[in-house]
């Protein structure tokens, strides 16, 4: 299939398709006038690369999902890279929320430290 038929089908751009490729998720084979050939298979791998990636996992981490559907699997997360997969997603969203829990935590503080002084009770009068 060509490529414009499978961003429709897989409900992504060409462009998606093509960076897809780029990275290496994606493989096809090129006809006599160069357009590309995809197999019926890269509709599943374009909608799994798309539905883990609306989960928060990167692109470039998708393979492990991608590598269980082709090697036969009903599902990209049937296989225990997939689920070594999901857990570093988490650990890194673990982590990323620490981060920002800390950030609002000292802006809370700085706010309440600002907010206890007189000279911070002044009005504010924009510039026009």
């Amino acid at each position: 299939m060509r490529i414009g038929e499978l961003a429709r089908e897989a409900g992504v751009t060409t462009k998606t398709v093509r960076y897809y490729e780029s990275v290496g998720l994606l493989t096809a084979t090129r006809l006599a006038n160069g357009y590309r050939d995809y197999d019926a298979d890269a509709v599943a791998l374009v909608r799994e690369i798309r539905g883990v990636s609306a989960l928060g996992i990167r692109v470039e981490q998708s393979r492990p999902f991608l590598d269980c559907l082709t090697t036969g699997h009903a599902q990209g997360d049937d296989c225990p890279d997939a689920l070594l997969a999901y857990r570093a997603a988490i650990a890194e969203f673990d982590s990323r929320i620490a981060e920002l829990t800390a950030r609002r935590d000292a802006l809370r503080e700085l706010l309440e430290s600002a907010s206890a002084r007189p000279e911070a009770r002044c009005e504010f009068s924009p510039a026009h």
